[in-house]
């Protein structure tokens, strides 16, 4: 190794440690298995898919937990709150717009019902008594939120909060918010399958890779091994 490049590796190295160092204040809470809800709807024997979009905090980490889900044919990261005129990244980012970084699932209602998708949501893909956070990302952009399309959505949505904020498993209430969805706009695409493109990433390493091992774990049931991505299809 010359001397140029041993310099390299050791600012790299460097780098890295400062990195992980800096990620590691925020420390995220352990996943909280939640129970399945009560009202639960039966899978539904029909054609076609249904879609959820849901927010909670970056992007990155929340779209690669619904790819390893059994049952979801695709989940689009981008934008959802405000108006499409500012649904870029570069204005998002402000916290001023409105939107929030959110995901779209699209599922098939056959093999994976709305209310495991909220179960995997209030669980392993974010922590939802976080307000206007999520570890090291703070702003109304990283805003634990469900954008419902319909009012079975919301119902289902809201009754399982209710739910799950009886059973005192959290330290705090649940703080997602249960909002209409007035349109979903979709990310640039090199935001799409960030965290399966970029493992090497030391924030991907802290904050989402352990979501994964997360539902695995937790629900192995949910989870598949091969993630379904944007850039496949």
């Amino acid at each position: 190794m010359n001397t140029r490049t041993k310099s390299l590796a050791i600012v790299l190295s460097t780098f890295m440690l400062v990195a992980c160092n800096a990620w590691s204040q925020f420390a995220e809470a352990p996943p909280v298995r939640v129970p399945a809800a009560t009202n639960a709807p039966s899978l539904e024997k029909v054609a076609g898919t249904d879609t959820l979009v849901v927010a909670g905090g970056c992007f990155w980490g929340v779209q690669a937990v619904f790819q390893h889900v059994h049952g979801v044919r695709k989940v689009v990261s981008g934008y959802a709150g405000g108006e499409r005129a500012s649904a870029s990244y570069r204005q998002v980012s402000s916290g001023m717009t409105g939107h929030a970084e959110s995901v779209e699932i699209t599922f098939d209602p056959a093999q994976v019902s709305i209310t495991d998708l909220l179960r995997v949501y209030f669980s392993v893909a974010h922590n939802p008594i976080e307000v206007n956070r999520q570890g090291p990302d703070e702003g109304s952009q990283y805003r634990s939120a469900v954008f419902y399309h319909n009012d079975n959505q919301r119902r289902l949505t809201e009754s399982y909060i209710a739910q799950l904020n009886g059973t005192h498993l959290f330290a705090a209430p649940i703080a997602t918010q249960v909002n209409e969805l007035r349109g979903f706009y979709a990310a640039e695409n090199y935001h799409q399958d960030y965290a399966t493109l970029h493992p090497e990433s030391s924030y991907i390493s802290h904050f989402d890779l352990p979501k994964l091992q997360h539902l695995k774990a937790l629900f192995p049931e949910l989870y598949q091994e091969k993630p379904v991505l944007v850039g496949t299809r």
